[in-house]
């Protein structure tokens, strides 16, 4: 076996929590509105806590018009109304406190609100003082003398259209990567770094515990703002300008200068999303230890499996298990032997559900294929990260559903009236594009949460219509069947508080232990041993298929006794020696002698 992390990883708090995504406007109702709020995700603070976690992630809770889901902020020292208040807030960080946990807030400072205060004085005029606050630029001229974007970069969430939105007023385009609402910063200038190390100063005082930091990699440009290739084709005027703006010239000077101002006094924790990264030098100079500027950032390799190389998230290939092994083995030894940290995670408000993406949501399937997700999760290396509704195996809603009236999420209405634009008149190739929708639009992981099996799933009270529609398998899918499941196997979310409680009792294995491949590369199951200076040596057999499958137990281990598995309560009755029978999306846990 490879060197033990154990000799070189110190133990940290932020290292062994487990930390739990909330999307707040999905999560639960009180006040009636079709909203989730503040005052419903406190209601929710035991189950949690009697789930086994230890910080809260709550996504954007900020004053915001919502053209993206709060991702575009008018005030970031204001809660926005339709959650409640910031007094709402401190109730929250004391309910947390008395039950030892923390609040992780999210960091969206690469761009801000069209309606931000700083962006309306900066639009003003080009004279005002925080015009520079933002990204200018003077337009160029077509043929007929009428204003061109400055460059060809497009837009993230629509690459139709151009990253650049045209100010009448001031006759100027300004930089807008994701939608023309959310203006991008301009991290040259020194008054913005202070004024967004002093938003980071007013949550981590109230009692925040550190950050997740949206798209943090995107807020260095190339200042040259170059024209991009043009990848999507000759037919496209605009093209990803993603090299020009992904890990940009100061971006680390940027994030140590947060690290030494801001981070190091509070001791706080920091993730990162930092999309599109993928060289291993550039990742580790990030999150090594003491000197790298975050503790982890989300790297994107699982979450992007299903992704046509060097196109955009919303396409779709075929991935085999060997893919995803050749990821998991790849990330867990970079960051034993380099120094680094991971964070482990298969789900988001940004991807769709899980066990729909990775495995099998049939009925006949969904518990198993889900508990078998988080089996792996949970004996990995790294800060494990749970979404609401993951631990309950939540699954995609179902293809009936109308795009043009049960999705909500920009990007998916973007996409879908772009395919009608491209291929209304060519059904196989717009049922392509529905199959993509279908697969990976990001509102499967934002229906409403599914607490039980009365009207609204308890999300909200009968009557009220919720903001976005609830999955139509909450009456067998929810919180209250699960919690009081009797039956001879354990419920995803048993199964979870089981593996989370485990991971906890054996720390030195599953958080900082060693980790190596076990067996031969396979086209259904991926194996591996985690070794603990303490608690010794595991192995974790996972069938990643729908059929029965023979795996041989590798010469040079010693099966002490299986400890735990996905189909039975108990321990699994399996031989000890030669081979062992994996039942479709079965997934085992065995103690090894050594």
């Amino acid at each position: 076996m490879g060197q033990s992390q154990t000799s070189k990883a110190s133990e940290a708090w932020w290292k062994e929590a487990v930390i739990y995504q909330v999307y707040p406007s999905s999560f639960k109702d009180t006040n009636r509105d079709g909203w989730g709020d503040i005052k419903g995700i406190t209601s929710k603070l035991d189950y949690m806590k009697d789930l086994g976690i230890d910080i809260l992630w709550v996504s954007p809770m900020y004053k915001s018009p919502q053209a993206d889901m709060g991702y575009d902020i008018s005030d970031y020292k204001a809660i926005d109304p339709r959650y409640g208040t910031n007094e709402d807030i401190d109730n929250l960080t004391s309910e947390l406190k008395k039950r030892g946990m923390k609040l992780m807030m999210d960091l969206v400072v690469n761009h801000t609100s069209e309606e931000h205060a700083w962006f309306l004085e900066s639009r003003s005029s080009r004279e005002n003082p925080k015009r520079s606050w933002y990204i200018w630029k003077d337009p160029k001229q077509d043929k007929d003398g009428k204003p061109q974007p400055p460059n060809n970069w497009s837009q993230i969430f629509d690459e139709v259209n151009s990253a650049w939105t045209y100010d009448e007023k001031t006759a100027q385009y300004y930089l807008s990567l994701f939608t023309p609402e959310q203006p991008d910063l301009n991290w040259e200038n020194p008054d913005v770094r202070a004024a967004v190390h002093d938003v980071m100063n007013y949550w981590l005082d109230k009692g925040a515990c550190g950050y997740r930091m949206d798209v943090i990699n995107f807020i260095s440009k190339d200042q040259r703002f170059p024209d991009a290739e043009p990848v999507l084709g000759p037919s496209r005027k605009y093209h990803p300008g993603s090299k020009f703006f992904i890990n940009g010239p100061r971006m680390h000077e940027f994030l140590q200068e947060i690290k030494h101002k801001v981070l190091e006094k509070y001791g706080a924790i920091t993730v990162g999303e930092m999309p599109g990264v993928r060289d291993v030098d550039e990742i580790i100079r990030t999150v090594k230890s003491g000197t790298g500027e975050l503790n982890m950032i989300f790297i994107f390799d699982i979450v992007d499996i299903d992704n046509v190389p060097g196109k955009v998230r919303m396409t779709l290939q075929e991935w085999s298990v060997k893919d995803l092994r050749r990821i998991v083995g790849k990330w867990q030894r970079i960051m034993i032997e380099r120094d680094g940290w991971n964070s482990v995670f298969v789900e988001n408000h940004d991807n769709p559900r899980s066990v729909s993406r990775y495995a099998d949501d049939s009925d006949k399937y969904r518990t198993y294929s889900a508990t078998l997700l988080a089996l792996m999760q949970t004996t990995l290396n790294g800060t494990l990260f749970v979404y609401q509704g993951e631990e309950l195996g939540m699954r995609n809603f179902p293809k009936s559903w109308d795009p043009l009236k049960d999705y909500k999420d920009i990007e998916a209405i973007n996409f879908w009236k772009k395919s009608l634009d491209l291929y209304g008149d060519k059904p196989e190739e717009l049922a392509a594009q529905r199959k993509v929708l279908e697969k990976k639009a990001r509102d499967h992981a934002r229906t409403p949460m599914q607490w039980n099996g009365g009207p609204n799933a308890g999300f909200a009270d009968e009557g009220v219509i919720p903001w976005m529609r609830v999955n139509d398998d909450y009456r067998e899918v929810n919180a209250e069947t699960q919690l009081s499941d009797d039956s001879e196997g354990l419920s995803v979310w048993q199964f979870w508080q089981r593996g989370l409680a485990n991971r906890k009792t054996h720390k030195d294995v599953f958080t900082y232990g060693d980790f190596e491949l076990a067996g031969p590369e396979s086209e259904e199951v991926l194996a591996y041993v985690r070794t603990g200076k303490e608690s010794g040596k595991w192995l974790v057999v996972l069938n990643f298929s729908g059929r029965d499958i023979q795996w041989d137990i590798p010469t040079n281990l010693e099966i002490e006794g299986w400890m735990a598995g996905n189909y039975t309560k108990g321990k699994p009755d399996k031989p000890l020696k030669a081979s062992i029978t994996l039942h479709p999306w079965e997934g085992v846990l065995g103690k090894c002698v050594g």
